[in-house]
């Protein structure tokens, strides 16, 4: 379905010396840096797959979604989706995808919803038939109906999202583009979004390329990852793969009866590694320490807990997937 090769993307950035005698120089002598905003980039989405695709900000996810969605041309390298070539076939290509930008909208202000999918109807052709089809399956999922004849500029962030989500869903497109898809919401918009994006998946076979900074929505909607840093690939694969060969870490939390004791603990010092192996946090008598169990094991993180203060109740689990990234972009652990 999608297939990206050796994709790159380089800028020109002019380079201007400091004051107006630098602004002078710039324009008869102007100098450039190249900057590589993607750099090599490879990997394949079969069809019906929701991809998480993440980065830190700058990592160059944008400008990948960019080229695929067919607004940049890329440098060098090659793409293609559905055995078209987005920068090249763009009028056709657009008809089969959809996108949906976290922070901007496809909707128009001050049109009832209604209205507004009747012109995306005619925008993108769809036949009376297959548009009410595809109306009623949407409305389904994602709940238009008490705000379907209100103005958009009436709609909460969370009604507008689902809006957004529709807009995109509306001819029925091969590749689905979201951007953000659940920022700003609240708990259970979330999670009715992320629903919303399973059935769809579930049902239509869509194939689904995720950006988010929300690590829930990754473990919740995606079995694989693709995790780009400067421009340059960092991994290609599955989550779970993920959490077994770079989560050798353990978290612990642990309640004490006393809050004067937390001074007591010493982590650090006492099993001599520093914050990048060990780091904990210390509200009143509640205590969080996140450890690497290459440098201190779960046994002796216990048995030093136990000994220095009394505690009331204590959990061991293991280290979120966001503590595991956080380490990737730290650079603390190689994929």
């Amino acid at each position: 379905m999608i297939q990206v090769n050796d994709l790159r993307k380089e800028f020109k950035k002019t380079i201007k010396s400091p004051g107006l005698m630098g602004s002078v120089k710039s324009l008869f002598n102007r100098k450039y840096e190249v900057v590589k905003a993607v750099d090599g980039v490879t990997f394949e989405v079969p069809e019906g797959e929701i991809l998480g695709f993440i980065g830190p900000n700058g990592a160059g996810k944008s400008t990948v979604i960019k080229m695929l969605t067919g607004i940049l041309t890329p440098t060098s390298g090659t793409l293609e989706i559905n055995g078209q070539i987005p920068y090249k076939d763009r009028k056709k290509y657009v008809k089969e995808i959809g996108v949906v930008f976290g922070q901007r909208t496809q909707l128009w202000w001050d049109l009832p919803l209604t209205e507004t999918f009747s012109v995306l109807k005619q925008i993108y052709q769809v036949e009376d038939t297959a548009y009410k089809k595809r109306f009623d399956f949407l409305n389904e999922v994602l709940d238009l109906n008490e705000f379907i004849k209100s103005p958009v500029r009436t709609l909460s962030l969370g009604q507008r999202m689902r809006a957004d989500i529709a807009a995109s869903m509306l001819h029925n497109p091969k590749v689905l583009f979201l951007d953000e898809p659940t920022i700003g919401l609240d708990v259970v918009v979330k999670d009715n979004i992320r629903k919303a994006i399973q059935e769809i998946n579930a049902t239509e076979k869509t194939t689904i390329i995720l950006t988010t900074h929300d690590l829930n929505d990754i473990e919740l909607l995606c079995k694989r990852i693709v995790m780009i840093d400067k421009g340059k690939l960092l991994y290609d694969g599955s989550l779970n793969k993920m959490k077994r060969n770079f989560g050798q870490a353990r978290e612990v939390n642990l309640t004490l009866f006393h809050s004067a004791d937390a001074e007591k603990f010493k982590f650090n010092e006492n099993f001599n590694i520093g914050q990048d192996d060990l780091h904990s946090t210390i509200d009143h008598k509640n205590i969080k320490i996140n450890f690497n169990t290459d440098k201190v094991t779960v046994s002796e993180m216990l048995n030093y807990i136990l000994k220095t203060s009394e505690v009331r109740d204590i959990a061991v689990k293991d280290v979120d997937i966001e503590e595991i990234i956080r380490r990737v972009y730290k650079s603390e652990v190689t994929l």
